[in-house]
């Protein structure tokens, strides 16, 4: 990421990042004067401060961590702030995970001073009931409107069921996939047309949680999606006036492009996220600020042409994609037609790696159902 080289140049600072996760923890010694009030959608009365699983204070702490004097964990954009929004977890072991929470938060993000929304969760379509489903669009169309970015994890189920999850497949919304340190994507990565980017998302460092102490290794889409928030949040510090959509477009626009296959690719999207060159060279034309590149891109073109590049961002005008070289490591898998199982799931993370001496110890979250 060279991110040593990106932070004499932008460090995030004067973006605000919602995280819609389980709450943040500010007395975490990385966190330190970064988290605002924030609320809590799940139990109002306990507030958003607290964080049963760790997960949200995670991903706070891969956006925004200070570093603790190089002793913790930093954040990619270590001067931005967090908005927590409980959406679940809370106290309750089960059964707090729910589509109003999500629905309610986003709008609730919408409508403060945080630019970036950060969900590092989903919900798989078939536990979408009724009007759901249209709910979570609404709402994101509420915030597109208001000029902020939403990024969501497609999911850590991508070697099983590889089932489509809300809010990421939700137009607008762009979907985070993970890749490793060769830049190829995770086997458990969720695969599909809601990819737009893909961030690293192994060996990725977090506090360990669950009454354990010090630091962990850990994997997963949600991580990725973190990362890929601190990377607009970089971009955004740098340009300050331009919109969701625009960070958003120089984002894809300046993706490492995978090396073979169609773009946008149905494993990594447009590509793995390079904030380096948009920060630290020139980002490109950001394009018109009232149109969201995704929608656009799904929207059917009234005169196709059978010749146009693929590679060019839908609706964007803008060929900064074409003249990036594209990433030597990135790779697309085959499609393995897998089928849909019957797993909700809140992403908490594939696997932690816990280093204890001399012992690794691989422990794997599950989620709660989601009610």
């Amino acid at each position: 990421m060279q991110a040593a080289e990106m932070w004499k140049v932008s460090t995030g600072k004067g973006i605000t990042v919602a995280v819609l996760d389980s709450g943040v923890i500010p007395s975490v010694p990385e966190m330190t004067g970064k988290v605002l009030t924030g609320k809590n959608f799940v139990e109002p009365q306990r507030g958003a401060h607290k964080d049963k699983s760790g997960h949200g204070t995670a991903m706070a702490m891969l956006i925004a961590g200070n570093g603790v004097n190089g002793s913790g964990v930093k954040g990619l954009a270590p001067d931005a702030r967090i908005l927590p929004l409980t959406v679940f977890g809370s106290s309750k072991e089960s059964g707090t995970n729910s589509i109003p929470a999500l629905v309610a938060a986003i709008r609730y993000a919408a409508d403060s001073d945080a630019k970036i929304i950060n969900m590092s969760l989903g919900f798989e379509d078939f536990e979408l009931e009724g009007s759901e489903q249209a709910q979570i669009q609404k709402a994101v169309d509420y915030a597109v409107g208001r000029g902020k970015l939403l990024l969501a994890a497609t999911g850590n189920r991508g070697d099983k069921e590889n089932n489509v999850s809300y809010p990421s497949a939700s137009a607008g919304v762009a979907g985070i996939g993970a890749v490793d340190k060769t830049s190829s994507v995770t086997k458990y990565s969720v695969s599909g047309p809601q990819v737009a980017l893909a961030a690293p998302g192994e060996e990725i460092p977090i506090l360990c949680g669950g009454g354990q102490a010090g630091y962990c290794n850990s994997g997963g889409t949600s991580q990725a999606t973190a990362i890929a928030s601190a990377s607009a949040a970089l971009i955004w510090s740098k340009h300050p006036s331009w919109t969701g959509n625009q960070v958003l477009r120089v984002l894809m626009n300046t993706a490492g492009k995978p090396t073979k296959g169609k773009v946008p690719s149905r494993y990594i999207g447009y590509g793995t996220v390079r904030p380096r060159l948009a920060v630290l060279g020139d980002p490109g034309d950001p394009g018109p600020a009232d149109v969201n590149p995704l929608v656009a891109a799904r929207t059917p073109k009234k005169s196709p042409s059978p010749s146009a590049s693929a590679s060019k961002v839908g609706g964007s005008g803008s060929s900064n994609a074409s003249k990036q070289p594209a990433s030597s490591a990135a790779s697309e898998k085959s499609d393995d037609g897998k089928g849909v199982g019957a797993i909700v799931w809140i992403i908490v993370g594939v696997g932690v790696v816990v280093v204890v001496g001399a012992v690794l110890l691989l422990r794997r979250r599950t989620a709660g159902t989601r009610r």
